[in-house]
Parts: C-alpha cells; sequence; structure tokens
C-alpha cells in the first residue's frame, strides 16, 4: 500500500502529531479541521457560522491538495459541541456540496481543540 502525504498552506498546519491528510488506496483521509486561519493558526473570531465556514474552506484547500473535491466526498463526520447549532452549520455545509450528497455523521462532543464550537473530517476519492 503506498500512502502520500497532502499539505498545503491554504490550511492550518497540524497542531498536532498528523498531518492535514493521506492519500491512500484511491481515498484521501483529512483530519479533523477547526476553524482555525491558515496563516496565524488562530480560532477565526466570530460564531458557530464563521466557524464552520472556515472549517469548510479548510477542508476544501486540503481536498484540492490531494487532487479531490467536494463532488468527491463519500462520508463527512461533524463534530458539533452544542447540538443547537446542528441547523445552522447544515445550512453553510448544504453550500460547499452542491449536487454531491455524500454520507454523513454529526456528533455531539464535550469539547474541541482550542475552543472550536465545529469540526469536519471527511473521507474521499482521490
Amino acid at each position: 500500500m503506498s500512502m502520500e502525504v497532502i499539505h498545503t498552506n491554504k490550511a492550518p498546519d497540524a497542531i498536532g502529531p498528523y498531518e492535514q491528510a493521506i492519500k491512500a488506496n484511491g481515498f484521501v483521509y483529512t483530519a479533523g479541521q477547526i476553524g482555525l486561519e491558515p496563516g496565524t493558526g488562530e480560532l477565526v473570531a466570530g460564531g458557530v457560522e464563521e466557524q464552520a465556514r472556515r472549517v469548510l474552506d479548510n477542508v476544501t484547500a486540503v481536498l484540492e491538495a490531494a487532487g479531490s473535491s467536494w463532488g468527491q466526498v463519500v462520508k463527512t463526520t461533524i463534530y458539533l459541541t452544542d447540538m443547537a447549532n446542528f441547523a445552522a452549520v447544515n445550512t453553510i455545509y448544504e453550500g460547499y456540496l452542491g449536487s454531491a450528497k455524500p454520507a454523513r455523521t454529526t456528533v455531539a462532543v464535550a469539547g474541541l481543540p482550542k475552543g472550536a464550537l465545529v469540526e469536519v473530517d471527511v473521507v474521499a476519492l482521490a
């Protein structure tokens, strides 16, 4: 099995011992992205909507660096610190998908790194 590390400056650097994504056996596996600005590594100002947009922009950048796109995503996991934000995040998420409708899980979590409100990871075709 061959594995390729995916990295782009258009998404924030990993804040731990992991890569932005790994491409292996025809798939791209992204690390969870939170609403960090790529240049500063700081959480974006604002609430869940601003964070969700930054998260999805980060995922988009990683997918593009891997030669993939939202149209090739087969599975998404969304982590929310408050399920009351489900509808707002869902609306923003839908805008990134176009006609794609990948399988998805949404999970409520007790906390996320740096106090983030939302995190997303995906599996896509390479």
